[in-house]
């Protein structure tokens, strides 16, 4: 009874997310409706204590990197730095590969920095008329779109600043460039086949004759040629951002030790000393540097083109950067009261019976990832209940740590995009698709990212790389 109880409270935030309620709201229903129906007298403790506990924390932690982020964004979209970078791959790469154009595009830009869902807005204009150029099938758009946006830049590449690499670093105390070879191996499969895949079905479609398409919702503007910054500067704050972070990842240590403590004596104000284990927080504080210096470097090289709506696009990046980190610290409180629950010893055993220790982490991230249709909010809840089982089998196994970050970070994104993930919905709702006529290819890449997991994890284990 106790196992289904939980499960009946994972299915329900399933149900309500793919209905599209707010998880802010249905996440606490779900978890204290398993409290109350496994001990009615729990169910306020437990929301104070453990709940709001739990959601509090994740908020403190990873907020600014969910703000900075969208900020970076949002004056990357308003200097127009993203068209100039979109326009000049299109030159360069040239309009017959449109599909590579699109994911190198999404690429460049998420692993710069900028959030997904601001991708998905800035890329789709230019999408849609590089496919309509082509002759393309728009409805194969957003697979191309999932592989650039929602994959290897995600989780994969070393030194991503996307949340979903940065979360593990609290866990296992690394940093975001956790096991680079592996990193880089797992994205050139996913590229590779991903491209493979989408080139077939481009292939297929156009052999039918099927053509662009008509009476298409949603369709954007023609673009109207118009001057755009030089892409060498466009694209010089997302290199910035990366070699920001990485400097920032080995010079935070060496400047704060492996502890710092503020004491009275620094700040009068301080009733008692505060410590901070630097080791923890130095994949936070890297990130949210190299976030920040990107966005000065915009605002100097293109304030006149940011300033007049600097405000108004600010507002909305922060709101949705709240809205964001919100959605996932509710479902971090969900997967913490979860974890306290009899039921889920029943998961947690069954899931500990799988004896190695990266298949086991693999396999517990991305069915919860899945579960939830979040990657972030699926680890989350994974590395609440069992970090340190993870923690535990990987040292058994002499298996570092860095490995065990990589494989948590892949996992992350692999069934997380099921059809009532959020970054899916947005996609299809901002290209104007449905469900039945582009997730076909969203699911391929799903797959395919799934997949690159475990062979990384035989790559390991075949090399030994790291």
């Amino acid at each position: 009874m106790s196992f289904i109880i939980v499960l009946a409270a994972l299915a329900f935030l399933m149900f309500a997310a793919y209905r599209g309620y707010s998880v802010i709201l249905v996440a606490p229903i779900a978890a204290l409706g398993a409290v109350l129906l496994t001990d009615p007298s729990a169910v306020a403790p437990v929301f104070s204590g453990i709940f709001m506990d739990k959601m509090v924390g994740f908020v403190k932690l990873y907020f600014p990197v969910f703000m900075l982020g969208a900020v970076f964004g949002k004056v990357i979209e308003l200097s127009g730095f993203s068209e100039s970078i979109v326009h000049a791959a299109i030159r360069y790469i040239g309009r017959s590969r449109a599909n590579a154009v699109i994911v190198a595009v999404c690429a460049l830009l998420t692993y710069g920095g900028v959030s997904l869902f601001v991708v998905v807005f800035a890329v789709y204009p230019f999408a849609a008329e590089l496919y309509r150029q082509s002759n393309i099938p728009k409805r194969l758009m957003p697979g191309a779109i999932a592989l650039g946006a929602f994959s290897f830049t995600m989780d994969s590449l070393p030194g991503t600043p996307q949340i979903q690499n940065i979360i593990p670093t609290t866990f296992f105390k690394t940093t975001s460039w956790a096991a680079p070879t592996l990193g880089v191996i797992g994205s050139v499969f996913i590229i590779v086949v991903g491209l493979t895949f989408l080139e077939w079905r481009r292939r297929s479609a156009m052999a039918k004759g099927e053509g662009y398409g008509t009476s298409l919702v949603n369709e954007p503007e023609r673009i109207e040629s118009k001057t755009l910054p030089n892409p060498l500067l466009a694209i010089t704050p997302l290199v910035l951002v990366g070699v920001a972070n990485f400097v920032l990842t080995r010079m935070i240590p060496q400047w704060y030790g492996a502890d710092y403590t503020l004491t009275p004596d620094m700040l009068p104000g301080l009733h008692a000393p505060v410590a901070t284990p630097i080791k923890a927080m130095v994949g936070i504080w890297a990130v949210e540097g190299a976030l920040l210096l990107g966005i000065v470097f915009v605002l100097l090289t293109a304030f006149n083109s940011v300033r007049g709506h600097f405000a108004t696009g600010t507002k909305a990046a922060v709101a949705g950067a709240l809205l964001a980190s919100l959605n996932t610290a509710s479902e971090y409180g969900f997967g913490g009261v979860i974890a306290a629950l009899p039921g889920f010893l029943v998961v947690s055993n069954a899931l500990k019976s799988i004896p190695n220790p990266l298949v086991n982490a693999a396999v517990s991230v991305s069915s919860l990832a899945g579960i939830t249709g979040s990657a972030s909010g699926g680890m989350s809840i994974a590395l609440a209940a069992m970090a340190d089982t993870f923690i535990k089998g990987a040292q058994a196994a002499h298996i570092p740590m860095e490995v065990l970050h990589r494989v948590v970070a892949m996992a992350s994104g692999g069934m997380d995009t099921l059809p009532h993930n959020g970054a899916v919905i947005t996609l299809l709702a901002v290209t104007g698709l449905t469900h039945r006529e582009s997730y076909r290819d969203i699911f391929a890449v799903t797959i395919i990212k799934t997949l690159a997991v475990f062979f990384v994890i035989a790559v390991y284990y075949t090399t030994g790389l790291v």
